[in-house]
């Protein structure tokens, strides 16, 4: 580690195509395009739609790592990332082939339109919080530990990925 680059953690959902596949594919994005340094990968989970129930489960995942980028210059590499395998704007909360969220730079917070760190739903999601306490238990963000988050919001219907299984929708 460089003293330039700051503690990241991802978020992964795709309910579109190859969930899975997607899933790896977007996390060999950020470490092949200088995004991060992942040192941490969840193993991808099965789980319900959330906000929007009338579309199929999503396929979810975790990562941890290390980048030198702004607040800003993360959020365009994930936007490019998400852009590049091929996600068109849909209904919020609805169906997409890829989703990449930050949800947490280092100690950085951010209010605002384009951008809120640590991620506003990162705490009300289970399908964030199962995949992030497994590699990442430890951690606390806003005085909140994510192991103790993930024990106590519900997690219905989530498990982890049949990995012998596909699933195209």
């Amino acid at each position: 580690m460089t003293t330039a680059e700051t503690r990241v953690g991802f978020g992964f959902g795709s309910n579109l195509g190859d969930k899975p596949a997607n899933i790896r594919r977007a996390v060999a994005l950020v470490g092949e395009r200088g995004v991060a340094r992942l040192d941490a990968v969840s193993r991808i989970y099965r789980t319900p739609p959330w906000g929007d129930l009338d579309q199929g489960d999503f396929a979810n995942a975790c990562a941890l790592g290390w980048t030198a980028l702004s607040p800003y210059e993360l959020l365009a590499a994930v936007k490019t990332i998400e852009a590049d395998m091929g996600r068109t704007a849909t209904r919020r909360w609805g169906p997409r082939l890829i989703d990449v969220d930050i949800l947490f730079l280092g100690d950085h917070t951010l209010d605002d339109p384009e951008l809120t760190l640590p991620h506003k739903e990162l705490f009300a999601r289970a399908f964030v919080l199962k995949p992030l306490a497994e590699i990442a238990g430890g951690l606390t963000l806003d005085g909140m530990s994510v192991a103790r988050a993930a024990e106590a919001t519900a997690a219905d219907g989530i498990g982890i990925w049949d990995e012998k299984s596909t699933d195209a929708e």
